[in-house]
């Protein structure tokens, strides 16, 4: 059985089963993910609106490498996003 993208990008890190119930995985996955687990995220979040209010949650949470352009993908599927509200902004510092 292959694992999905999603599980490749959790289980490589720090994790030993996919929870998407999780905003810490969330995160990780917005935060390190790839386009594959992107796609995916995208795909399912598509159909699940509680998905999508998590995800704003995390982007306006978390400093991410590209907060526009998961708001951007969350208004493309009907999510009301809040464009004066600034999101924080990952400098790149380790």
């Amino acid at each position: 059985m292959s694992r999905s993208a999603l599980e490749r990008v959790v289980v490589g890190w720090n994790r030993s089963r996919l929870d998407l119930a999780s905003d810490e995985v969330l995160a990780q996955i917005l935060d390190r993910g790839d386009i594959e687990a992107w796609r995916e995220l995208y795909r399912l979040a598509s159909s699940d609106a509680t998905l999508r209010r998590r995800i704003l949650g995390v982007v306006r949470r978390v400093a991410l490498p590209y907060p526009g352009f998961w708001l951007s993908a969350l208004a493309s599927l009907g999510e009301p996003i809040d464009w004066a509200v600034p999101v924080l902004q990952d400098d790149g510092l380790a």
